[in-house]
This record gives C-alpha cells, structure tokens and sequence, in this order.
C-alpha cells in the first residue's frame, strides 16, 4: 500500500524498530492519517495486481497480528490489508474516544471510502465480526463478501467464561483488575489470553508464544490499553441492548453480502449454539463449524479457513473475476 493508494490521505511506512510492532516477512506496516483518528494498517503485497481487496478486522485486545497466519494463504485471490483498530494494536485513540461498535464501524467505514477501491471482502473475528455486521448493514456498498469468525453478536445466554471479559464494561472494574494484577507477568497475561481464545493453546508454537508475550508488554507500556478495552468491552455490551433498527441481528437480516460463518465448538467467548441462529439470520450465509477450534480459528486452523473463503468466493463467481476460477481445487 502506497500514499496514492489512499487519495487525499496522508500515509506513512512504518518500519520495524526495537520496542515496535512486529512485522513479519512479507508483511508491511503503514499509518493512515484521517480526520479524527490514525489507524495502522498491515498489509501483504498481493501475488499480481487487480486482484479483489480484502480487510480484516480483529477482536477485541487483538490487533493486525491476528491475521498473519491467514493472510498469506490467501495473497494469489486478494489483496490483504488488516486494520489496527483505534486505540488496538499500532493505532492510537481516536479524537474523539469513542469505542462504542458504531464508532469502531465508522472507522473502518472511513478508512474504506479514504481507499477509494471498495467493494472489499470484509473479514472480520469476534468485536470485528460485530463491527463488519454494522458495517455491511449500513454501507453495503462497501462490501462484496463478509466473512465471520467467532462474530460477537447478542447471545440471550451468555457462557460463564464469557463474563469475566464482559465485567471489563462495568465503570471501575478495569482499574480494580489492574490494582489485582499489577504483579503478574507478560507471560502469565499471555497464557491465560491463550487459555481462553484457543481450543487447544498446545497448537501456539514456542515462537508464537514468545511473539504474543512481547506485544503484550508492548500495550502494557502504552498509558491507555486499558481504557481502551474497557471502552471497547463497554460498546460490545451496550450493543447487545439496542434494539429495532440499531440491533445487532436485525442488522444481520439486512446484510446483503454473501456470508461465511466460522464458529468454533470449543470457543468460550462466542457460543457455538449460535451458529445456527446466525445461519438463519444472515440471507446468504454458508456456515463452518470447527470442533476442535476456540475463539480465533483464524490463527488455530488457518488453513482451513482459507479453503473455506476460497470456496465463498467460487460460490459468488469471484475467483472467475480475480482470473482464479480453479484457485483451491
């Protein structure tokens, strides 16, 4: 990604440095100045040009990093670029500071009219897959095919291993959590991170894992990490109460793109008893089902998740428009 790929928005290459955001090979970190807010976008070249863009949006706590494992798997059928959030990964605090799921979604929204290349195929894991919903519903100019992994959308029963992530929205609680936990490591931070977003935390190699302990004391050193999850945890649950127009299935009936669902049988964040309930909701929907997977099946079976997009866009005639009709067979 170029400064001319974004008309009339100020982007700079970001490189690799001691204390920085990871890169990996092949990867290339930018920052995308809009009025308002500046996100950090990771991208991978694509294997030719004119092929289709696709976004990724993380979850929440997450960040570009997310979609390192998937994006190369996918580099011959789209071009990838994964956004940072605001206030996630390399992004900073939007201007306003507002993490609510509709603030989240007009960034996105406003990167993408910045890019000026839209339709994209919108890729999206648990806070992301809210964002993506709202993103679609609205603008659905905006989205040749949507992609969800783990989507957090309203559950009438929320698991128990969810709340603790969901008492991070209560005013006080995320000050509280840093006074109890001052003490603990990176190391201890990441495991239980681990324990809870994967089926198996086996399945992270030992450079994954010391990778993932790095960027966590990273955001720990940055002033407002916690503010922002907070924030953010804030908006999912204030987005699960709205209703009519404003909520969240209603917004999945309205949603015109072609969809893939991913859920995870061993996912304590996202109920995999919802999958069935988001089948139903999204009109054009393919659903994969993954037992063994967790939260971030993405980064667990990313393979699989490849073949199944490659398969959505076989389904949707978009491999023939990329020049990729036999891609993945």
């Amino acid at each position: 990604m170029s400064s001319t790929d974004l008309p009339h928005v100020i982007a700079a290459s970001v490189a690799p440095k001691p204390g920085a955001v990871a890169v990996a090979a092949g990867e290339r970190l930018d920052s995308v100045t809009l009025p308002g807010l500046t996100l950090s976008v990771r991208s991978r070249p694509s294997v030719r040009e004119g092929l289709p863009p696709a976004l990724f949006v993380h979850g929440l706590g997450g960040s570009s990093q997310n979609w390192s494992a998937l994006m190369p798997l996918l580099e011959d059928v789209v071009d990838c670029a994964a956004v940072d959030l605001p206030g996630f990964g390399d992004s900073p605090p939007p201007d306003d500071g507002n993490y609510s799921v509709t603030g989240h979604a007009r960034a996105v929204i406003r990167y993408l009219d910045a890019r000026d290349d839209a339709p994209v195929h919108l890729i999206a894991n648990s806070l992301g897959g809210a964002i993506a919903t709202r993103v679609a519903a609205v603008r659905p100019d905006l989205v040749r095919t949507l992609t969800l992994i783990s989507p957090a959308l309203p559950e009438l029963r929320v698991q128990r291993t969810a709340l603790p992530t969901g008492l991070l929205a209560v005013p006080g609680v995320a000050s509280l959590f840093t006074r109890l936990t001052k003490d603990w490591t990176a190391e201890q931070r990441v495991s239980g991170v681990m324990a809870l977003c994967y089926g198996d935390p086996g399945r992270v190699s030992s450079e994954g894992y010391s990778a993932a302990v790095r960027e966590m004391e990273r955001r720990l050193a940055l002033p407002y990490m916690w503010d922002a999850m907070a924030r953010s945890a804030r908006g999912i649950v204030n987005a699960y109460t709205l209703g009519g127009q404003q909520g969240l299935w209603r917004q999945a009936e309205r949603v015109l793109a072609p969809t893939l669902l991913v859920y995870g049988g061993r996912d304590l964040l996202v109920s995999y008893r919802m999958a069935r309930k988001a089948a139903a909701a999204f009109r054009d929907s393919r659903l994969l089902t993954l037992p063994d997977a967790g939260h971030v099946a993405m980064m667990e079976y990313p393979d699989t998740v490849a073949t199944a997009f490659r398969e959505l866009l076989a389904d949707t005639d978009e491999l023939h428009a990329s020049g990729q009709s036999d891609a993945g067979s």
